[in-house]
């Protein structure tokens, strides 16, 4: 597994080849949610991937939204941001579904304040989990966060349910750079053992 997560980092050099078929993509996402954990079995996280033009047109939300509070002066450089992420193959758009949270609020009062913490944490997993499945794969991918500008109209365009709430977007493509050395803070500073 470890050898897994050292592949895993951020590419924003994305292209639209892909080193597997977009459904073995499609399927490699799905078992990465479907297996990441979640507080009492809650399965909230949801996934919306989109492929191609679909992901083109999520990253044309995102930069007409992001045109409306960006300054005129500086959007350039925000809109060759927002194009780099389109230049990937496709996108997964990463939600958690508030009706099991909120299930699970009702029925285990004693813990209610701790079940969106939990959500959040569920998510966390399930994007570790996509991101380190597509890295494997050869896929290159980011993570973005772009809610809640883009909630309304992305929910519009795919239909996406009230009760799910958008956490993260992961633009996902070949690799077209290499990838700086990864640097490590000291794990005196990080890391307490005690036994």
């Amino acid at each position: 597994m470890l050898d897994k997560l050292k592949k895993r980092r951020t590419q924003y050099a994305l292209g639209k080849t892909l080193p597997v078929s977009q459904a073995q993509v499609d399927s490699l996402i799905r078992e990465a949610i479907r297996l990441s954990p979640s507080s009492f079995n809650s399965q909230s996280s949801r996934a919306v991937i989109l492929f191609g033009k679909e992901s083109d047109k999520f990253w044309n939300i995102t930069k007409e939204a992001l045109r409306a509070v960006v300054p005129a002066a500086d959007f350039e450089g925000t809109s060759k941001k927002i194009d780099s992420f389109a230049s990937g193959a496709g996108t997964v758009l990463f939600y958690e579904d508030q009706e099991p949270v909120q299930a699970l609020q009702t029925n285990f009062p004693l813990y209610a304040h701790n079940f969106p913490i939990w959500s959040e944490h569920s998510t966390g997993m399930a994007q570790l989990a996509v991101w380190t499945a597509l890295a494997d794969a050869g896929i290159g991918a980011s993570l973005q966060h772009y809610h809640p500008l883009v909630d309304a109209e992305a929910g519009k365009a795919w239909n996406i349910p009230a009760s799910w709430k958008l956490t993260a977007q992961m633009p996902f493509g070949s690799n077209e750079a290499g990838f700086a050395e990864k640097t490590f803070i000291d794990d005196e500073v990080r890391f307490r053992t005690h036994a």
